[in-house]
């Protein structure tokens, strides 16, 4: 699953030792904006220090994250845990915003001509096709 969302807090980093060696984890707290509500999501960042390190309280990124729960003593719970991270990439304010681009031609339309204005019909095209 992916979302894109503020980062709205930091939480402190829990490490520890278990028998497959030392391990640390941070959970962060984002905030996304599900149409005019804000809704926040606790994502937990486990052995990823370098992914904590460049987040910034207040700045936007997309996140990529697995949703996985488990039973434990009667009691389900469930992780969320980011597997990717990516900053929001500004639009420049003076800049419009860029058009998608087509995947196919249009329909119905001519076939693109590849010759240049200044080509004579005389010319014998030599592309295979």
């Amino acid at each position: 699953m992916e979302f894109e969302g503020t980062v709205y807090k930091m939480l402190p980093l829990t490490k520890g030792t278990s028998a497959r060696g030392e391990w640390q984890r941070q959970d962060v707290v984002f905030e996304m904006q599900d149409g005019s509500f804000a809704r926040k999501i606790c994502v937990t960042f486990f052995n990823r220090p370098d992914d904590v390190a460049k987040l910034k309280e207040g700045a936007v990124y997309h996140v990529s994250v697995n949703i996985e729960s488990r039973e434990y003593n009667g009691r389900w719970y469930t992780d969320i845990r980011a597997w990717r991270l990516q900053p929001q990439q500004p639009q420049p304010v003076d800049a419009p915003a860029a058009a998608p681009m087509p995947d196919l031609p249009p329909i119905g339309g001519e076939e693109p001509s590849f010759t240049s204005a200044s080509a004579t019909t005389s010319e014998a095209d030599d592309l295979p096709f």
